[in-house]
């Protein structure tokens, strides 16, 4: 499965770098991933947050240096959730975000909970932490390359090409008049060449 999804995240790069020159002198565009989790007065959070945590720096700083030359900028967001407002919701911890949409909406996934020490010890013995389950497996912390992966999904639809319209537009050129804008051997007025 890694392997696949080495590729097909290569194959994503691949195809948004292509559109790098269409974008040349266009607006940076934002790409946003936000990313919430509890931590305690003391200032640690458990495991899988932590672990997250790293994955979601490395996988910042690999689609920054990836969507640079797209002129999409990558912008991180962490915050916070205390205790009593983990104790609301604790599913709420260790939750991302991509461009306002939840990370498991871009990767096709879904959620669950697991025991989680950590928070039993902070929020009581009957809590159970977020999970992301794709294609049944089930993940605690979030993997970099499955960040990475919903990055450029994200990232792919920052990307509007717009058509280019024809050089000769059968509906503004009559019959064998060839436009200022080509060439007469390259109008053809919606119609085929004759041989």
């Amino acid at each position: 499965m890694a392997k696949r999804l080495r590729i097909s995240t290569f194959i994503i790069v691949v195809v948004i770098m292509s559109f790098s020159k269409t974008l040349e002198g266009e607006n940076m565009k934002d790409l946003k991933i936000r990313w919430q989790r509890l931590v305690n007065e003391e200032g640690h959070t458990c495991e899988r947050c932590g672990s997250t945590e790293g994955n979601v720096h490395e996988a910042y700083n690999i689609l920054q240096k990836a969507l640079a030359p797209l002129e999409i900028e990558v912008v991180l967001e962490e915050s916070s959730l205390d205790p009593a407002k983990c104790a609301e919701d604790i599913l709420e911890s260790n939750r991302i975000w991509i461009n306002d949409h939840p990370l498991e909406a871009w990767l096709g996934a879904n959620t669950g909970s697991s025991p989680c020490n950590f928070c039993c010890e902070e929020l009581g013995d009957d809590a159970e932490c977020r999970t992301m389950i794709i294609k049944g497996t089930v993940y605690e912390s979030i993997p970099t390359q499955l960040l990475i992966k919903a990055g450029l999904i994200a990232a792919s639809e920052l990307l509007v090409v717009e058509p280019e319209l024809p050089c000769c537009d059968a509906k503004t050129s009559g019959k064998g008049e060839s436009p200022a804008c080509c060439p007469e051997s390259d109008c053809h007025s919606g119609e085929e060449k004759e041989h």
